[in-house]
């Protein structure tokens, strides 16, 4: 499996805006995920699409935002399905889809069973927060790594546990259970999560591990950040993780979680940024983008980062539509970066940018290369 390089990336971002959720679908382009508060409520046909996509749930409220003004500038639209990094993945690779996104990178194997070269590109960075459902607790909770990992492999099994009350001084946790809610589908949320607990934990590390699937000790599934979010704001006592946006539209709290630098961070806009501080100098000229910024060094970073990606056929067999996705994601990349912020995302550095546009640049569309 290949194993992303750790690194620091940077950009100077604004302060962090109240989200603005977006969740239209384009040409029914707001996949699968029918379960949880929040879910998208567009449907799967691809009926009239210029386009079709599918994958991480990670982005989704962006990519939403993103499509539905791209389609109204210019009338290409879009179909996205929300299904999941795995099974974004799976679809780009069988040929079903124009596209595909994720948030975990493809591994080397994965990558060997495409039908040709595919380019990971960066699109924006976000943060997977920690979320709860205590009863009687207001204030954000303080985590660590560890702490973090205990619970979900089931070795705290109590809100009161002595480790998360000395973390938390003043505050009154309740002798509830902590029920762990994860993901039940191949989840680039889940390979950012378990990337970040594996650079911590050396017990995670061990056992489950990293990954996009993982053998979970327990806990309950959900189906899609979407899905997540719904089972830990319905069950009290619930723990789980989702990308920021949904956590924030679905009004859960989440924690504030201890850095490299031993500091307790919130995830925001500036935070996510300062985990990404210095790629465009750090980047090789061949980089492929297949990187990790999870636990990243630096003050005032988040420690559950990343990039997230989409993935394009290098070598497009319909020019036509391989000519209209470049132009979207050019678009994107210019355009699109402005609404990152809004929607509790990190824009990618200028730099970074201009190394995925000279990329981009040197596709030659509907032709081998």
């Amino acid at each position: 499996m290949h194993r992303r390089h750790r690194l620091v990336v940077a950009s100077a971002i604004g302060s962090a805006l109240p989200i603005a959720l977006v969740l239209a679908a384009c040409s029914g382009g707001g996949g699968d995920q029918k379960s949880g508060a929040g879910a998208p409520n567009g449907g799967s046909s691809t009926a009239g699409a210029d386009l079709t996509g599918a994958g991480a749930t990670f982005p989704y409220p962006i990519y939403s935002k993103w499509f539905s003004d791209y389609a109204a500038k210019t009338g290409v639209k879009i179909n996205y399905q929300s299904i999941g990094s795995g099974g974004g993945i799976r679809q780009l690779t069988e040929g079903t889809v124009d596209f595909g996104a994720s948030d975990a990178p493809m591994s080397d194997a994965e990558l060997a069973k495409t039908k040709g070269p595919v380019l990971h590109v960066p699109t924006v960075m976000g943060a997977v927060v920690v979320t709860y459902n205590v009863p009687g607790v207001t204030q954000p909770l303080r985590l660590t790594g560890d702490v973090i990992a205990n619970a979900f492999l089931g070795k705290i099994t109590k809100w009161n546990d002595p480790r998360i009350a000395a973390l938390n001084p003043g505050v009154t946790l309740p002798l509830t259970d902590v029920l762990v809610v994860h993901r039940s589908d191949g989840s680039g949320t889940t390979y950012i999560f378990s990337d970040y607990l594996t650079a911590v934990s050396p017990a995670w590390a061990k056992a489950p591990g990293r990954g996009k699937e993982l053998q979970w000790p327990g806990g309950m599934g959900g189906k899609g950040n979407e899905g997540v979010a719904g089972q830990v704001k319905q069950t009290p006592g619930a723990i789980g993780y989702v990308e920021l946006a949904y956590a924030k539209q679905n009004h859960l709290a989440y924690a504030t979680v201890k850095n490299a630098n031993g500091e307790f961070v919130v995830p925001t806009i500036e935070s996510v940024t300062a985990a990404g501080a210095g790629a465009a100098a750090t980047l090789p000229p061949n980089t492929d983008f297949r990187v990790s910024i999870v636990n990243a060094p630096g003050a005032g970073a988040y420690p559950i980062s990343s990039f997230t990606y989409l993935l394009l056929n290098k070598t497009p067999t319909d020019a036509a539509k391989g000519k209209k996705l470049l132009d979207f994601v050019k678009w994107a990349l210019s355009d699109g970066e402005q609404s990152a912020a809004a929607l509790d995302y990190a824009p990618l550095p200028p730099a970074i940018v201009s190394r995925i546009n000279a990329r981009l640049d040197s596709l030659s569309v509907g032709a081998t290369s």
